[in-house]
């Protein structure tokens, strides 16, 4: 029997077969969440398995995915996921909480947390038999698929818009993708993207459309429990995670994957999970603050293109991924997210905006009193600020430059103070 068993609706509950081919719901377009045989894998293989695997990669969760390990192995494909947690204990005691764990998914194949959707998704794309994936992109899916692509030898095509940062659309390009930029937002290149594959037979990875993207998603969640929560006294409060939040898709991944792991009798509790948006790009925000799940679309100007998104495409699970656990949704100014940037790269972490602001949505939670002195947390960095370098030199300003002499070194160092 294949772990594997089907769809089912996120909005009204209408399931469908594995067989299905769609990417929504055809009564109501909503997403779709796939569902797993949980007491095949419970039968088939238990944490201590995993905790022992020598894969030093998302796959080594292979069995709690809905795809077959694809292969390629040797290549980025099978670097994806297993980042890193760091130990802050200085920024825990600044903030006031008992741990303070930063996640850097920057340190993914091709700089981004998105690494694991496309992986994912490559390894579907083997088992349907495309031949071309399509996806709009700011710049971080892009990126990924490209180069996951490229590693597999899968032909991708990227849609992107023109205000796109250079250091993204250059990842795209060389990787060998398709590049195509439109003269628009986000949003219009998603819905071209859908236009186009539909069209022309591509298989569309769009994030908050494909469902598969929120399974490769989901294995950060199995990280951090295997990372932490595997190694917390049961009896503690829960964990408080934060991320970032644009269309709404990796915070619903990451619902996604804790929840897996409590159907499967694997995680004593749920942690907490906090979604943070730029004021400048808060669709998702003002629904939960509203207590609602209906998204009304913005006009998204927030520099952390990450999640610059005017109409999120899973934002009905994103909110739910908040209200379910006993989290929340967080907006921060786009001043607060340079200085974010900046603060993060003082403890050795260099975060694009987007990583940057579930750094200060934390700390904005602590300040009005979401979190305190007896809870964990952990802030997930969601790309690397090598993806955004204009917004890390506004971040931190722009070095000094002096003559070639120790006349001039001792005049600067004066100045300072020193």
């Amino acid at each position: 029997m294949n772990k594997f068993t089907g769809y089912r609706c996120s909005l009204c509950g209408k399931e469908f077969d594995a067989s299905y081919s769609g990417y929504v719901c055809d009564a109501d377009q909503g997403n779709l969440n796939v569902i797993l045989n949980y007491d095949q894998i419970r039968n088939s293989i238990d944490p201590k398995q995993i905790f022992q695997s020598a894969e030093p990669s998302l796959w080594r969760y292979a069995p709690l995915l809905p795809v077959e390990n694809p292969g390629f192995f040797g290549t980025p494909l099978h670097s994806a996921g297993w980042t890193p947690v760091y130990d802050e204990p200085r920024l825990a005691a600044k903030i006031g909480v008992r741990n303070l764990w930063i996640k850097d998914d920057g340190r993914n194949p091709t700089a981004s947390f998105k690494d694991r959707a496309s992986a994912v998704l490559i390894a579907r794309a083997k088992e349907i038999n495309a031949k071309t994936i399509v996806t709009a992109s700011t710049g971080n899916a892009g990126a990924a698929l490209a180069g996951m692509a490229a590693a597999s030898g899968w032909h991708a095509i990227i849609f992107a818009p023109k205000s796109a940062p250079p250091a993204k659309i250059a990842q795209l390009l060389v990787f060998g993708a398709e590049v195509i930029l439109v003269d628009g937002n986000y949003d219009s290149a998603f819905d071209l993207s859908v236009s186009a594959a539909e069209r022309y037979g591509w298989y569309c990875r769009n994030t908050g459309y494909n469902a598969f993207t929120a399974e490769g998603k989901k294995t950060a969640a199995f990280e951090i429990w295997e990372q932490i929560i595997s190694k917390q006294n049961t009896s503690s409060a829960p964990l408080n995670v934060f991320v970032s939040v644009g269309d709404g898709n990796i915070i619903s991944g990451i619902h996604k994957g804790f929840s897996d792991l409590k159907e499967l009798g694997w995680l004593p509790q749920m942690p907490r999970i906090f979604g943070v948006q730029s004021e400048k790009s808060s669709a998702v925000y003002q629904a939960w603050a509203k207590g609602s799940e209906e998204i009304i679309p913005v006009h998204a100007t927030t520099f952390a293109d990450s999640i610059s998104v005017d109409l999120p495409r899973d934002g009905v699970r994103a909110v739910r991924a908040a209200t379910k656990t006993g989290g929340a949704f967080i907006a921060v100014s786009d001043e607060s997210i340079y200085r974010g940037i900046s603060e993060l790269g003082k403890i050795g972490v260099f975060a694009e905006p987007a990583g940057a602001a579930a750094y200060v949505g934390m700390e904005k939670a602590a300040e009005e009193g979401l979190i305190g002195p007896d809870d964990d947390v952990v802030v997930i960095n969601t790309g690397s600020g090598l993806k955004d370098i204009r917004s890390a030199m506004k971040a931190t300003g722009e070095a000094v430059i002096i003559e070639p002499s120790l006349a001039a070194l001792e005049k600067y160092l004066k100045a300072k103070g020193n």
